[in-house]
C-alpha cells in the first residue's frame, strides 16, 4: 500500500484535481531550456562514454535529469561540473528520450 492509497483511506471524500495529477508525473517538473543540449560521444580510458553538456537549469533539476536518464537506459553514469556522463554509446536513445521530454538536442561529432 503506497502513500496515495493510505491518504485515500484517511480522506475518502477528497478528489484528486488535474493539477495534482500533473505534478505526480516526474517528467513535468524539470525546467525546459531554449538552447539545445549537446550530446557527444567520447572514449575515456578506452571505454565509450556519452557526454551531455549545456543544461543550464537548477542543480536539483540537473541531478533529476541525470537520474532519469540513467534509470531509463539502465546504465551507470555521473553528473558533475554541468556535465552528464553516461557509460556506453547511447546517443540515439538519449536524444529520443530528451526530445520526448521537450528538450532540444544537438548531436556533436559523428
Amino acid at each position: 500500500m503506497d502513500l496515495k492509497d493510505q491518504l485515500k483511506n484517511l480522506f475518502p471524500d477528497h478528489e484528486e484535481s488535474d493539477q495534482e495529477a500533473l505534478s505526480a508525473d516526474p517528467h513535468t517538473d524539470l525546467w525546459i531550456q531554449q538552447e539545445p543540449i549537446l550530446c557527444k560521444y567520447e572514449k575515456r580510458k578506452g571505454k565509450p562514454v556519452t557526454v551531455l553538456e549545456g543544461y543550464t537549469g537548477a542543480a536539483e533539476d540537473f541531478k533529476k535529469l541525470a537520474r532519469q536518464l540513467k534509470q531509463h537506459l539502465g546504465v551507470g553514469g555521473s553528473s558533475k561540473n554541468e556535465t552528464i556522463l553516461i557509460q556506453g554509446d547511447y546517443r540515439d536513445q538519449i536524444m529520443e528520450f530528451l526530445r520526448d521530454l521537450g528538450f532540444k538536442v544537438k548531436r556533436v561529432g559523428g
